[in-house]
């Protein structure tokens, strides 16, 4: 097979790891040479495309036309990848693809994306800072296997590849923290590198308490059986890590990664619980 003809295995198996992560319909736009839409189709299902991709890789290679595809619901694209940024960001991700010869996509599945709009999308522009990748990427993706068609690659068209599947693999806005890849506040520094810094706070490294930790000794959840009530957690995890000299803007922020609840309530609650937890550091510290 030469790189001037499509890979009809490589789309079947790109379709098979979105499926893996939950995607059951996909949008699907064709564009021309130039990049002009001539074709559209919204939420077709995943086995209707199954049946008729090849069908649409050999007119599109005949035409000249870019095959492109929006997985619903949507997923995390992290576009315009180099190779050391692919390497860190691979181990996360359940699908990495080459565009064109160095240009890679990560694409994600996260299991804790907040239910709050506007939480959620201050958390995933940290992401996509931390990661390096194109901050305007749309979710939709030309599909493995088809030629990449645009006039500065003429006449030798790359080929779509497929780099890496991991079926099913998910993640969290948590491990990716760890990882060093969310940024952690407007300043562009990594999550992770307040972790590893050489602060000080009453002669200790400055690092986060163990949220976990607090769910497992909490008090018991009256109305949800064999839970932990969440907001005296989120106080106590907050009032915590201002006591160990975080700021309370950090706290926060920090609160919307590790707090369920937080990422449910939004930015405001994270805020409140923050404020709350530092006047109450002020009034009485728990250490000398």
């Amino acid at each position: 097979m030469t790189a001037t003809e499509y890979d009809i295995q490589a789309a079947l198996e790109m379709l098979t790891a979105f499926s893996s992560v939950g995607s059951r319909a996909f949008d699907v736009t064709v564009t021309d040479l130039h990049g002009a839409k001539i074709g559209f189709r919204s939420n077709v299902p995943l086995e209707q495309l199954r049946r008729v991709v090849g069908e649409k890789l050999s007119a599109g290679v005949r035409a000249q036309h870019n095959f492109i595809i929006r997985p619903r619901p949507d997923l995390l694209q992290l576009d315009d990848l180099d190779c050391a940024k692919v390497q860190r960001i691979g181990p996360h991700s359940f699908m990495v693809i080459e565009t064109s010869p160095g240009c890679f996509q990560a694409w994600l599945a996260l299991r804790d994306i907040p239910k709050d709009k506007t939480t959620a999308d201050d958390l995933l522009r940290r992401l996509r800072k931390g990661a390096g990748a194109d901050r305007s990427a749309s979710g939709a993706t030309r599909i493995a296997g088809s030629l990449n068609f645009k006039p500065k690659y003429e006449p030798n068209f790359p080929r779509v590849e497929l780099r890496q599947v991991a079926h099913g693999r998910t993640t969290t806005l948590v491990e990716l923290t760890n990882a060093g890849i969310m940024v952690g506040s407007d300043s562009g520094t990594p999550a992770s590198l307040s972790l590893s810094r050489s602060y000080v706070s009453r002669g200790r490294r400055l690092a986060w308490p163990s949220y976990q930790m607090l769910i497992d000794k909490g008090r018991p959840s009256k109305s949800r059986p064999g839970k932990t009530q969440r907001s005296p957690a989120d106080f106590t995890w907050c009032r915590t890590a201002i006591e160990w000299g975080w700021s309370e803007a950090d706290t926060a922020r920090q609160l919307l990664i590790v707090s369920e609840k937080a990422r449910e309530n939004g930015e405001a609650y994270a805020k409140q619980t923050a404020r709350r937890a530092a006047l109450s550091v002020q009034r009485g510290p728990y250490h000398g």
